[in-house]
């Protein structure tokens, strides 16, 4: 195929791939928007009662362990990058870092170290709220 007509149709892709990307965002943007109103509202007529199903163990703990999983790979990747980069056989092929990679790699770091935070935060005050957690020692009277 003509390499000309290969670029058109990759662009073409590109756009289309991107178009449907965006339609999908905005879809999914409005209707998480119309369900956080439709909440709101309900919680504040007084109506509604938190629903309990996103509190069950089944589902928390998975999307935990995943937020927790992710972070955790994303912070190896990155500190992987950086070991390979620092290493004196990378030198002669090195090139510089450029300002939006430095940015991008921070920015990675800083969320991926506040997912961590907030699933600990999450693990810590569920116990406190949900009342979770072994029972408390039972005092026996006997001496």
């Amino acid at each position: 195929m003509n390499p000309e007509k290969l670029r058109v149709l990759t662009g073409a892709s590109l756009v289309v791939a991107l178009m449907q990307s965006i339609c999908t965002a905005v879809l999914t943007v409005s209707s998480l928007r119309v369900l956080i109103g439709l909440t709101a509202l309900a919680a504040a007529s007084g109506t509604y009662d938190a629903p309990d199903w996103y509190h069950q163990d089944a589902i928390r703990i998975p999307m935990l362990i995943l937020a927790a999983g992710g972070a955790i790979v994303n912070l190896l990747v990155l500190a992987w990058i950086w070991r390979l980069r620092a290493q004196p056989s990378a030198q002669w092929r090195r090139r510089p870092t450029s300002r939006k990679e430095k940015i991008s790699e921070r920015i990675q770091v800083g969320l991926a170290i506040l997912t961590l935070a907030l699933v600990g935060l999450e693990t810590w005050t569920h116990t406190i709220v949900f009342r979770t957690g072994p029972p408390a020692a039972v005092r026996s009277s006997a001496p």
